[in-house]
């Protein structure tokens, strides 16, 4: 199982301020700030999200990350807040990945591919 994952960013005001209200569609909120950083948790499962500034000079590659979503009204709620800042790679819906399989694709501001899933989906 997943305890956390660490995101680095180039911006950290700008991706905080993404992340905080995308995550919250999925159960998040902000945790604790440390030196230039952030850390988002999920309190029913205790995993965290972790944004810290890239190195000096750096620039991170691009990434994907997929949240688990409980129901299609979040994974409509992730996709309009991610939205704001971001953009479309895939709207809500079903997909043939596996049975059941419900998400949707947002490219965030610095690039990253970032998904809510549902799995179960019986629409």
């Amino acid at each position: 199982m997943l305890d956390h994952i660490s995101i680095h960013v180039k911006n950290i005001g700008i991706m905080a301020a993404y992340y905080e209200r995308v995550l919250s569609t999925v159960g998040y909120r902000k945790g604790i700030e440390y030196p230039g950083g952030v850390q988002f948790v999920n309190d029913e499962d205790g995993d965290a999200v972790w944004l810290s500034p890239a190195k000096e000079g750096t620039v991170p590659d691009p990434s994907h990350f997929a949240w688990r979503a409980k129901d299609v009204h979040q994974v409509k709620a992730f996709y309009a807040a991610a939205l704001e800042g971001g953009r479309d790679n895939g709207a809500p819906g079903p997909r043939d990945y596996e049975p059941g399989y419900y998400a949707c694709f947002v490219h965030d501001p610095e690039g990253n591919n970032i998904e809510a899933v549902l799995h179960g989906y019986e629409g």
